[in-house]
């Protein structure tokens, strides 16, 4: 893993296993809240043990799901003693599929084999404040990369810990654009001086405004191009032709992977428009 300070109590992990996936640890004189886990063991385990270096055993008081996806809350269960928090839906989504799909994982991937799944036991529907020393943090339901979303917002240092809802490439697979934009212009409405996207690199104040702004015109691009070619009864194939830097997203970030989650947004699109076409 790798860490990266943004402000004076406040560290970000960096899985260096899959897909810079991060965590943050914000410490205080009554424990430590941690928001999202890594995905695998071992570099939780690793986070685990710079949070106990610092404050001690059993330090932790919150951990906070941002939501349901696996590689961010399979290293809850790690956290015993801590308190797990999520919106409502993640906490529904787990119960209904989250020991099945875990099941699915671990026949995958053997670095899952000691993962026990942990729901959350304290959830929320629009907002919750959170209060921990003299630490305030407000959490925010932000819906649309999954309908379970939300964002930890540090009132004091004013830091947008984002999850999936902020990434080097918008992520809507199985999510909502409508819900994903609003949720966007919510978080520059809070003026953050840093956002900890879900993966990838902290985002500093002078490249927020930018960042999201092209995020949301990515996600227009690739509707309008998408439903183009639905209308023109153009094949999946067709989608080859949606370049993804044509679409405003470089394709280094993540180690190439954005490429792929762009191939994902618009096989996603397409599927959606055509059954659409279909029913009209």
């Amino acid at each position: 893993m790798r860490l990266d300070r943004v402000a004076e109590d406040i560290f970000i992990v960096i899985s260096e296993m899959y897909a810079q996936v991060t965590a943050a640890v914000i410490f205080t004189n009554q424990g430590a809240i941690v928001i999202d886990t890594l995905p695998y063991p071992a570099e939780t385990r690793q986070m685990l043990s710079f949070i106990e270096d610092k404050l001690g055993a059993d330090a932790v008081r919150y951990v906070v799901n941002t939501h349901c996806h696996a590689d961010h809350v399979y290293g809850s269960y790690l956290f015993e003693s801590a308190t797990v928090i999520s919106h409502d839906l993640c906490r529904e989504i787990l119960l209904r599929s989250g020991e099945r799909l875990l099941a699915r994982a671990q026949r995958e991937n053997t670095n899952l084999a000691e993962v026990r799944l942990r729901p959350p036991q304290v959830t929320f529907a629009n907002e919750m404040h959170l209060h921990l020393g003299p630490r305030h943090v407000r959490l925010i339901h932000t819906p649309g990369h999954t309908s379970d979303s939300i964002i930890a917002f540090t009132v004091d240092d004013r830091v947008v810990i984002a999850g999936d809802t902020m990434m080097p490439i918008p992520h809507i697979s199985g999510g909502d654009i409508t819900s994903l934009v609003a949720s966007l212009r919510s978080i520059q409405e809070l003026n953050p001086n840093f956002i900890v996207q879900g993966h990838g690199d902290v985002l500093l104040r002078g490249e927020v405004d930018e960042a999201i702004e092209t995020n949301i015109c990515y996600l227009v691009t690739i509707t309008e191009r998408v439903r183009e070619l639905v209308e023109r009864k153009q094949s999946l194939a067709s989608l080859l032709s949606v370049d993804i830097e044509a679409c405003g997203i470089s394709r280094i970030p993540l180690d190439g992977l954005v490429g792929r989650i762009h191939q994902t947004n618009l096989n996603s699109l397409y599927q959606r428009f055509t059954t659409e076409e279909s029913a009209d």
